[in-house]
């Protein structure tokens, strides 16, 4: 009997919900748990493995020096580094604190902050090469089996690429932008949720990040139109993804 591709799920700085995705297949797991074996997974197991790994999943942005020498040496002991989550591919909601001066973050946390050690937030290809990114806040679950079923079968996973929007449509949601005039960030935003916001009457905030091709300067100034002020987008383009080129502009980034 062949070898059993091994997998790596770790933790960065994020706030676990990915990892918690995963556990979320109680159903799927034990068949999973036939075709791969997961040698780390510290909020999962007691005993792990050093590696080297077939494939590392990474929850989590990077934060200090000490995660800049670790996600190398996870790098260099992983034949596929996936992204997993907004945090480790943009930095997602801590990397709000970007837009301030480090010093003043670390100051409003800590008595004393000359003992933390720590950097601007960003995603995980900021230090490394990665194989491949699953956007989302987290992302759904279903992302994972389908990344570990092109694992086994030696293929690239087939991940939605269009905006929520499609989503909306398939599921003949009333648009909030165009009809309620809300601002929905539905049209530069990647499918993967199901518009599970929409669906129930909320504006999508842009949790799974930038679509392919997103025309965030055309949603910005949909949103002036509508009546939201400047600070008011840049912290709609901030949320989730405001390190992502396709929102540098108006997060301002640039």
């Amino acid at each position: 009997m062949s070898k059993k591709p091994t997998l790596a799920v770790w933790k960065f700085t994020g706030c676990a919900g990915c990892q918690m995705e995963i556990l979320r297949l109680e159903d799927e797991l034990p068949s999973i748990l036939q075709v791969v074996d997961i040698t780390y997974f510290m909020m999962a197991k007691r005993h792990y493995s050093s590696g080297p790994y077939d494939v590392s999943f990474i929850e989590g942005s990077v934060s200090t020096p000490r995660e800049i020498e670790e996600i190398k040496n996870v790098r260099l002991n992983s034949k596929n580094l996936v992204a997993l989550g907004d945090c480790a591919v943009y930095g997602c909601v801590p990397s709000i604190k970007n837009w301030f001066p480090e010093r003043s973050v670390e100051e409003r946390v800590y008595e004393n902050p000359s003992v933390i050690h720590s950097t601007k937030i960003h995603g995980i290809d900021e230090y490394v090469h990665v194989d491949l990114y699953l956007g989302g806040c987290p992302p759904h679950r279903i992302m994972f089996l389908e990344t570990v079923r092109a694992l086994l079968m030696n293929t690239r996973p087939n991940l939605r690429r269009h905006t929520v929007c499609m989503e909306c449509k398939f599921r003949e949601n009333e648009c909030l932008l165009t009809s309620g005039k809300r601002p929905c960030m539905g049209p530069v935003t990647l499918a993967g949720c199901g518009a599970i916001c929409p669906s129930f009457n909320r504006d999508c905030e842009g949790c799974y990040g930038p679509m392919s091709d997103a025309n965030a300067t055309s949603l910005a100034e949909e949103f002036k139109a509508i009546g939201l002020s400047s600070d008011e987008i840049l912290r709609k383009f901030r949320k989730y993804a405001g390190t992502s080129p396709k929102f540098a502009e108006e997060a301002g980034t640039q």
